[in-house]
Formats: structure tokens, C-alpha cells, sequence
């Protein structure tokens, strides 16, 4: 899909804080002062974006997950759709401090949930007292609700995406301590220069959160087709 003016008008994602909450790191990006609203400049917007687009082609093109984060109340069903619907590990509730940093612990949680389902398939579960089944069940809603959309995220992610960097500071902190690229949605009271791919737009609106984030899984969606591609290509070339 081609990233046009019009739809991302149509979205409301030119809108900006209220002016007096701005950082003015944004100076660049702001287009004009409305009402008392900064109007974000969607002609950066779209060059941003396009930039963002290609750099997450690139990292899922090398077969390397990319975690999308976003905790906030107009974030979370959006996020979780298109994490979802490209297979990527998301966080929609609250981040849990050393997700990245203390990844080979938070990985041993994620164990713990998998063979908790695992004894569930297999019937295991089903010979313990029901004492213990109640403390497993408990033990699992508390690891699924925390973990579940990360299950499949069994390294460091190759990049993060962030609805919103000034909600997602622990996040954003871990990131950047790691080196794992960053790309997120700013809003004019953000500052982008703690981004290396920050994309100036509305980050209170779902209808922008959504629009942005359509362009966002397209492109990742795309170097996974290309990944997958380059190993078919080159197991052609090993057979023969």
C-alpha cells in the first residue's frame, strides 16, 4: 500500500499536543500552530515513515523478530492485531522491567508457561489433585498474561516499534542499553532525537495509531516473503 497524504489526513495523524506541551526537539517536524495545537508536517511524516518501513524490511528480511510495544489504552488492540497477523512477539500490557535486559530469565518464565501447556496436551495435568491443577491454572493466567505475546520471541529482537516512547520509557531504556534499533510513533511532545527511526504523528488516536501501523506490518511482512525466499532460493541451489 502507498503512503499518501490523504489517508494519513484522514486519520487525524497531523495532530499534534496542545502547543504548550511540545519538546522542542519536534521544531522540525511541526507544520504550522492551529488552535492551539501544533499540526504535525506529513510531508516529514511520510519520509520518516518510509524510512522506518524499510529499515524493519531489512531486519525481518534477516529472519529477526521485531517487538512491537504499546501499552496504552488506544494502542493495545492494534498492536496486538498486527503483531498477530505478521507473527511477531508483542507487549500490550504492562512492560515488565528487564524484559530485554534480563532476557535469560524472562525467557525461563516463558519456559515454564510452554510446559505448563505441554502437560495440559498430553494429560499430565489431568493426574494431579485438583489442589494442584488450581495452583498451575493460577501460576499459567499469570505467566500467559504477561508473556503469551512474547512465546515466540526466543532471542533479543532484532528491533523494537513503540506507540508512544514518553509511556514506554522502561522500554525505550532497555533498547537503546542493548543497542536494538528503535522506531516509534512521536507526537509533538516527544523528543525524537532518543529515536533512531521516529515517525512524527498522532500517538493518541487509534484511527493514526492504525493507519501507521498498516504501513509498519506490510513492510515487515515483506521481508519476511523475502527471507523466506532467499532460503528456498537457496536450498535450490544446494540440491541441485
Amino acid at each position: 500500500m502507498r503512503i499518501n497524504t490523504q489517508d494519513l489526513l484522514q486519520a487525524g495523524v497531523h495532530f499534534g499536543h496542545i502547543a504548550r506541551k511540545w519538546n522542542p526537539n519536534m521544531r522540525p517536524f511541526i507544520f504550522m500552530k492551529k488552535g492551539g495545537i501544533h499540526i504535525i508536517d506529513l510531508s516529514k511524516t511520510i519520509l520518516k515513515l518510509e524510512g522506518a518501513c524499510y529499515g524493519l524490511k531489512q531486519i525481518a528480511k534477516n529472519g529477526k523478530k521485531i517487538l512491537l510495544v504499546g501499552t496504552k489504552a488506544q494502542a493495545k488492540e492494534k498492536i496486538f492485531f498486527y503483531a498477530k497477523s505478521i507473527n511477531m512477539p508483542c507487549i500490550t500490557e504492562r512492560w515488565l522491567g528487564g524484559l530485554l535486559t534480563n532476557f535469560t530469565t524472562i525467557r525461563k518464565s516463558v519456559k515454564k508457561m510452554n510446559n505448563i501447556e505441554k502437560m495440559k496436551k498430553n494429560g499430565i495435568f489431568d493426574t494431579l489433585s485438583k489442589k494442584e491443577r488450581l495452583l498451575i491454572d493460577r501460576l499459567y493466567a499469570k505467566l500467559y498474561k504477561n508473556l503469551g505475546s512474547i512465546s515466540n520471541m526466543n532471542h533479543i529482537p532484532g528491533g523494537i516499534f513503540l506507540v508512544d516512547p514518553n509511556k514506554e520509557k522502561i522500554a525505550l531504556t532497555e533498547a537503546k542499553k542493548l543497542k536494538i534499533p528503535v522506531f516509534a510513533m512521536v507526537d509533538t511532545n516527544t523528543d525524537p532525537n532518543k529515536i533512531e527511526y521516529p515517525i512524527p504523528s498522532n500517538d493518541d488516536s487509534s484511527k493514526s495509531i492504525d493507519i501507521i501501523l498498516k504501513f509498519v506490518s506490510e513492510a515487515i511482512q515483506d521481508g519476511i516473503y523475502m527471507n523466506k525466499n532467499e532460503r528456498i532460493d537457496k536450498n535450490f541451489v544446494y540440491k541441485k
